[in-house]
């Protein structure tokens, strides 16, 4: 029996219950139609949306933004790029939800969760807070949890602050846009962190605060994954998720290529 795209919605919602305000809507398509495939990735690019369309998937599941803003009023307005971003998805027919809020809002956050797998971190975790995972990881320096974190997630690079020689073993972990200073500089003081590792943030904030804090002598250190980098796999979580309640239904999960090249 084939199931519908508003299914699949009730699936994603029902561990929240349905949210008041939020950018989390379907943004094409309607609740009614029949659902072939289900593609899931982090950013809808150009090229993934040729990709899901290729696999036979008419119902995309996207974490972030379609049209380069996280909200649907942008003040960006029209540009060339989203007009054919658009008609590429007005030609494919193709349903796209949004889903951010309601993933960050699962208990544990479903983000957190995918990255904490893909790290094998799970028995490190003390405590999850609604923004940050807090975890102690036994025998590692600064280095050792670059090497480990590069294998884990398979990238090239990471953005550092602090002495790569340095033990830590309590460690915050942050994902996506968490990194900002209101959030990352008081999880270093309250819980007494070594090693902070987040997605993205202003650099002037949290990096500055581990400048400060080494030239003081104290024993602080930052890692900076990138926002993709430590969210992409909370959507291959879901995928995966999706794939077990929808057995019937073919479910791809696509991923994206960095943004950023190292020259």
């Amino acid at each position: 029996m084939g199931i519908l795209v508003n299914d699949v919605l009730k699936q994603l919602i029902k561990p929240v219950g349905e949210l008041p305000k939020t950018v989390d809507t379907l943004k094409f398509g309607t609740t009614n139609m029949d659902v072939s495939g289900i593609a899931v990735t982090f950013m809808p690019t150009y090229d993934v949306l040729k990709q899901a369309n290729r696999l036979g998937a008419n119902l995309l599941i996207t974490h972030e933004g379609i049209f380069h803003s996280h909200w649907d009023d942008s003040d960006i307005g029209p540009t060339k790029v989203s007009e054919d971003k658009l008609a590429l998805i007005k030609e494919s027919g193709m349903a796209i939800f949004r889903f951010h809020d309601y993933i960050h809002k699962y208990t544990p956050d479903g983000i957190m969760q995918g990255l904490i797998q893909s790290l094998q971190w799970e028995e490190f975790v003390d405590e999850h807070q609604p923004t940050a995972s807090i975890l102690t990881v036994p025998g590692m320096t600064v280095k050792d949890v670059c090497d480990y974190v590069k294998n884990k997630l398979g990238m090239e690079y990471l953005r550092v602050v602090g002495d790569p020689s340095m033990p830590c073993e309590k460690i915050g972990l942050l994902a996506g846009f968490r990194g900002g200073g209101s959030v990352a500089i008081p999880l270093f003081e309250q819980q007494n962190l070594d090693l902070v590792i987040y997605g993205e943030g202003p650099e002037w904030e949290t990096p500055e605060y581990v400048r400060d804090a080494i030239q003081q002598g104290k024993h602080k250190a930052l890692i900076v994954l990138g926002h993709m980098e430590s969210e992409a796999a909370g959507m291959q979580l879901i995928a995966t998720e999706l794939a077990t309640t929808f057995p019937s239904t073919p479910v791809h999960f696509i991923p994206v290529e960095p943004t950023f090249k190292v020259m």
